[in-house]
């Protein structure tokens, strides 16, 4: 008679223990828990230990962490109608956990596909310099565009990054030259600046050393002495004034040449037609 009382007494409490147990509920520090009762929404649990009514509420679990999803790549036809390929990754977190529950079937896959089709939406308005060039702005932009649309969802999306652009190899070649191109001028105007600046500090010396014949005496020395320096060289210096001398013989002798030509054409002159010639 006592083990059967112990077993009708044992036995309902069991039942009430197991019954304590399949409600109990454990929600994370980084979670949300959205309760329905009934099939009825009735409230959030937040994290800490939670009990629900066996078989009469149901709980759902949301992760509130940030979350990154990669965007597939997208085949793209930018405004000026150049074919890329396009793929990024969106970062997004959940901040209303009955939202993402009651307003869309699965808010990962439905984030997804919204950011894939915006994607392409914004890359197609505009033109594949601004694409390559303005990506910052580009990426803020999606970024406003998709956090807009998930807000009835209570997902907010904090960032999108376009990771890669594959363009074709007809492009490729075609920017590579454009490079080149721009490389190569410059180049050229960096040489043609240099030589600008080249002569200017030439003229101004050359200004300089005409004032005061004695520098280009020096500088002819410090030249030779340089010119030595590079190796076993052989140099048989000449004074400057014998090269001055010898520039005014020659121009004298020009001179003179000059004036002799000039007095026997005159002469040529004077001497009027041959005889014998028409008058």
């Amino acid at each position: 008679m006592q083990l059967t009382g112990l077993f009708g007494v044992f036995i309902p409490v069991a039942i009430l223990f197991l019954l304590f147990l399949s409600g109990v509920r454990i929600v994370n520090e980084y979670q949300n828990g959205v309760v329905f009762r009934l099939g009825r929404f009735v409230g959030l649990k937040r994290a800490g230990f939670r009990w629900l009514i066996p078989f009469v509420e149901r709980m759902v679990i949301i992760d509130l962490r940030i979350v990154a999803r990669d965007v597939p790549p997208q085949d793209v036809i930018t405004r000026d109608n150049v074919s890329v390929k396009v793929n990024a990754v969106v970062y997004f977190r959940v901040i209303h956990a009955d939202k993402a529950v009651l307003q869309v079937e699965d808010y990962l896959y439905a984030t997804s596909q919204l950011a894939q089709t915006t994607l392409r939406s914004i890359l197609g308005q505009v033109e594949l310099d601004q694409l390559l060039s303005e990506r910052e702005r580009i990426n803020h932009e999606i970024q406003q565009v998709l956090d807009a649309r998930t807000d009835p969802w209570g997902v907010k999306v904090s960032n999108v990054e376009v990771k890669h652009i594959d363009l074709p190899a007809e492009m490729q070649r075609a920017i590579a030259r454009q490079a080149e191109a721009e490389r190569e001028r410059r180049a050229k105007i960096i040489a043609a600046e240099g030589e600008h600046q080249a002569a200017e500090k030439l003229s101004m010396a050359a200004k300089v050393l005409g004032r005061y014949p004695a520098t280009l005496q020096l500088r002819y020395l410090q030249t030779l002495v340089e010119i030595t320096t590079g190796g076993n060289h052989t140099i048989l210096p000449i004074p400057l004034d014998l090269l001055r001398t010898l520039s005014g013989v020659k121009a004298h002798m020009e001179r003179a040449d000059d004036g002799h030509e000039d007095r026997r054409y005159t002469e040529d002159e004077e001497e009027g037609p041959p005889a014998g010639g028409l008058s």
